[in-house]
């Protein structure tokens, strides 16, 4: 359900980019003077984004390398929402409470795009698995400390019974 929002819209912004391109315009430009490879004109990376939502969304929803498409549907909502939603910059009230809605609404895509990112399907967690193996790592230590003074305790008893008999 969530990439098909991306998979529906990034196909219908690389066939049209005219449509939001005036929109992606004051967000375009800034970062061509901070990346030269990005594309010049905004119809260029409007295409570009939309290709790239429309397949990492197709990826999230076929279940392929799930969490790198989601991470990077999470990446280009980002330009999107900036460009497309910019309720700060409105001046009429119901134009902004709408553009503040959809601001929100791509926020709230942001999360679930996160949290299909930190999804590892049952398995568990890189974290709980260097825990895990710490925890283990110190069974072992701890059981082999015990082992060789056990060890050495019954070496040195042996010693001084051996002494001990002479």
């Amino acid at each position: 359900m969530l990439a098909s929002v991306f998979v529906l819209q990034g196909l219908h912004n690389f066939q049209h980019p005219e449509g939001v391109s005036p929109l992606a315009e004051p967000i375009v430009r800034p970062l061509r003077e901070r990346v030269p490879a990005m594309p010049a004109e905004p119809e260029h990376a409007v295409r570009i984004n939309g290709a790239v939502q429309a397949a990492a969304g197709t990826m999230l929803g076929l279940g392929v390398l799930p969490r790198l498409a989601a991470l990077v549907m999470a990446g280009t909502l980002v330009p999107t929402t900036l460009a497309g939603h910019r309720f700060w910059a409105v001046e009429d009230p119901q134009e902004r409470a709408m553009q503040r809605i959809q601001f929100l609404k791509n926020v709230t895509m942001m999360g679930g795009l996160l949290l299909a990112v930190a999804d590892t399907n049952g398995n568990p967690s890189l974290s709980w698995r260097r825990r895990h193996a710490q925890r283990v790592a110190n069974s072992y230590v701890s059981a082999m400390t015990h082992a060789v003074t056990d060890a050495a305790g019954q070496i040195a008893d042996a010693a001084h019974a051996a002494a001990a008999s002479r």
